[in-house]
């Protein structure tokens, strides 16, 4: 408006204060576009993504910066680089692996007691059979008849029992096709089992009873029975933990590295 005047400023500062930003580094910012795009759809699965010559000369970033949010993708599970003529990166859909990793990520970096994953396995467990009965296909139980069998083996080693224990166990969450679930069980089992990997423990009278309750189990999904799926999971489960814990008071678990 004409004639206003600016305030008066007296010749002092402004008393205003800005407060710290933190700025994200380009490689995220990059990371994070990227990411949308994946899981929204917009790169189908198999898609190579532009080159690195190709993204720096897209973004105007460097290529230390493009790289940096390549290897931070492929860290999530959302591209697989491939070195070499007709190299590069592809995406790919975060399935149950992904699930997997994070969980024992999870489990390692918090050194979560073995109760505590006991626990969980009974909290979820007798539900994945409740579904695997529900859902179950041939190929299912094939997986399921395989895993017990390997089990059964009487001259099977420690070693051999765990892994057949472990797939047991993950083909029931398979059956239920739940990805999630799928996940979570794989991630629990594996830890489960890589702390009870000793004899003090897993003697034949674990052996005859583990084989004794997965047939069952087995017979339940096979069968299509919810409810019995679920009673019998839930007793063999809990059942399996009071042994443990009996047997085992540690309060922290190693988990091996993923390979």
């Amino acid at each position: 408006m004409a004639g206003t005047r600016p305030p008066a400023t007296n010749g002092t500062r402004s008393a205003v204060r800005l407060t710290p930003m933190e700025v994200p580094k380009a490689s995220d910012v990059l990371a994070d576009d990227l990411r949308e795009r994946i899981l929204e759809g917009e790169f189908e699965e198999g898609t190579a993504l532009p080159t690195e010559r190709d993204l720096v000369a897209q973004t105007r970033m460097s290529r230390t910066t493009v790289r940096e949010a390549l290897r931070i993708l492929e860290v999530q599970g959302l591209v697989r680089i491939k070195a070499g003529r007709g190299g590069g990166a592809f995406v790919q859909r975060p399935g149950k692996d992904s699930v997997a990793s994070s969980v024992n990520l999870l489990i390692r970096g918090q050194r979560v007691r073995l109760a505590a994953l006991l626990e969980t396995r009974e909290a979820i467990e007798p539900y994945c059979a409740k579904l695997a009965a529900r859902h179950r296909t041939q190929a299912d139980l094939a997986r399921l008849d395989a895993a017990n069998k390997a089990i059964a083996a009487e001259d099977g080693s420690l070693a051999d029992f765990l892994q057949a224990n472990v797939d047991w166990h993950v083909a029931v969450a398979t059956a239920s096709h739940n990805e999630l679930l799928t996940g979570l069980m794989t991630a629990l089992s594996t830890a489960i089992y890589a702390a009870t990997e000793n004899e003090a423990f897993v003697d034949d009278e674990v052996r005859r009873t583990t084989v004794r309750a997965h047939k069952s189990i087995t017979t339940a999904i096979r069968a299509q029975d919810p409810d019995a799926a679920v009673r019998r999971m839930n007793r063999h489960v809990h059942a399996y933990a009071e042994a443990v814990l009996e047997v085992d008071e540690r309060t922290e678990i190693p988990v091996p590295a993923e390979n």
